[in-house]
């Protein structure tokens, strides 16, 4: 069998999202894999996403592969269906319902593709399971990234809920790049400083950290950090804010080192947080947002 081949490919579930905030309610197509991989496409590298639907909301599919991204949907007989509620303007803080779940994503539905990355983005713990990570590890030269989100969050009746990760080391020791929030962070390691919780996931086995808060992202890597405020004029895009942060640094760890790279995470994250929907900025933008803001 002929493999395609991408520079990477973004697995995780479709999710059909409410977007409750202090401005209003929106509705909104949402996914780990839908906000990375348009950072991707946007910041010039050859993309796929492998996803999880239900029939009726193909539309994705066809919104996806128009914005010249590769999409290979499974259908499933449910979409997930979210709400985000968020009731203060603080993007770190906010409530989570699920009232319907589509079914994971296993291995088998990464055959016949080929990628220099694979980055994996789960809303749900089970969505995508531990042998997944090892399956994937397998293919040497990937660089291979997942989000905590994914892991730590557990539906009970239809609220998400953070329980402890058993299997975080497991998991941890297969990725070259783990993405968490500052909220996942204090959760999993017990620590309010971030430069010592990306230490801590770091000993677990994961190889470089994208940890997001409220004011920026550090990226830990090499025994480094790396501080990179965001500089946004509002905040109306904040969902997928983690998503696309992940989507771009690795997008650009493909050619850049982790210090540049975060660069471009923080200065894409930064503009995408302005808008709602997908990040859809041209490079040039961002490579002058980085001249701005980030320069040595």
């Amino acid at each position: 069998m002929t493999s395609k081949h991408y520079d990477a490919i973004f697995a995780g579930n479709y999710t059909k999202d409410t977007i409750i905030t202090p401005d209003g309610v929106r509705n909104v197509d949402g996914g780990g894999m839908n906000y990375a991989a348009h950072a991707g496409k946007c910041l010039g590298i050859h993309t796929a996403v492998v996803t999880r639907l239900a029939k009726e909301d193909e539309h994705v599919v066809e919104n996806i592969r128009k914005a010249g991204i590769d999409c290979y949907p499974v259908y499933s007989q449910y979409s997930t269906l979210m709400t985000l509620e968020y009731q203060t303007r603080d993007v770190d803080k906010r409530n989570l319902y699920v009232k319907r779940v589509a079914d994971g994503i296993k291995p088998e539905h990464i055959d016949g593709l080929q990628a220099r990355a694979i980055v994996v983005s789960p809303s749900i713990r089970g969505e995508v399971e531990p042998e997944f990570f090892a399956e994937m590890r397998k293919r040497n030269g990937t660089i291979l990234a997942a989000d905590v989100q994914g892991f730590i969050r557990v539906l009970r009746g239809e609220t998400l809920i953070y329980e402890p990760w058993d299997e975080m080391p497991l998991v941890l020791g297969h990725l070259d790049v783990l993405k968490s929030d500052a909220v996942e962070a204090k959760f999993l390691t017990g620590e309010d400083n971030i430069e010592r919780a990306a230490e801590f996931y770091a000993a677990q086995g994961a190889r470089e950290i994208v940890l997001t808060h409220s004011e920026g992202v550090l990226i830990y890597a090499e025994g480094k950090h790396h501080h990179f405020r965001f500089h946004s004029q509002s905040m109306a895009g904040r969902s997928g804010r983690g998503d696309t942060c992940l989507g771009s640094y690795v997008t650009m760890r493909l050619s850049l080192p982790p210090r540049e790279a975060g660069k471009w995470a923080a200065a894409a994250t930064s503009m995408k947080v302005e808008r709602h929907g997908v990040f859809d900025r041209p490079v040039d933008e961002v490579r002058a947002f980085i001249a701005q803001h980030y320069a040595d």
